[in-house]
């Protein structure tokens, strides 16, 4: 299997918070530490009213949609942060274009009020 990448979407093993499980998910993949990745978690269910600001909806009519792997449009959570071992990394499922990478890296700031 390919080493993941910054800026990759892979279906993961994605833990729950209170680590009582976890379920498969797509994830973006934020940084690599050896055999350890640091990915935020990608969620299919998108609420109708106004979305958080530690929130990136990723829309399905995006022009690149096809390459970053989803099925439908979803949102990245900035605030769900997972420090995985690459094992739990199934596979690459696309990219993230840089115009979107760049408003998960503000989302992230927000997450960890960094800014």
């Amino acid at each position: 299997m390919p080493k993941p990448k910054r800026g990759e979407v892979w279906l993961v093993r994605f833990p729950f918070s209170d680590l009582s499980s976890t379920k498969r998910r797509p994830a973006f993949v934020l940084a690599l530490h050896g055999e350890d990745v640091i990915v935020l978690g990608i969620f299919s269910r998108v609420p109708s009213g106004p979305l958080r600001k530690t929130w990136v909806k990723i829309e399905d009519d995006y022009p690149t949609f096809p390459q970053i792997g989803l099925k439908k449009t979803s949102l990245l959570k900035a605030e769900k942060i997972a420090v995985v071992h690459e094992s739990v990394l199934q596979r690459k499922l696309g990219d993230l274009p840089p115009d979107l990478i760049s408003q998960v890296e503000e989302a992230l700031k927000r997450a960890l009020l960094i800014s």
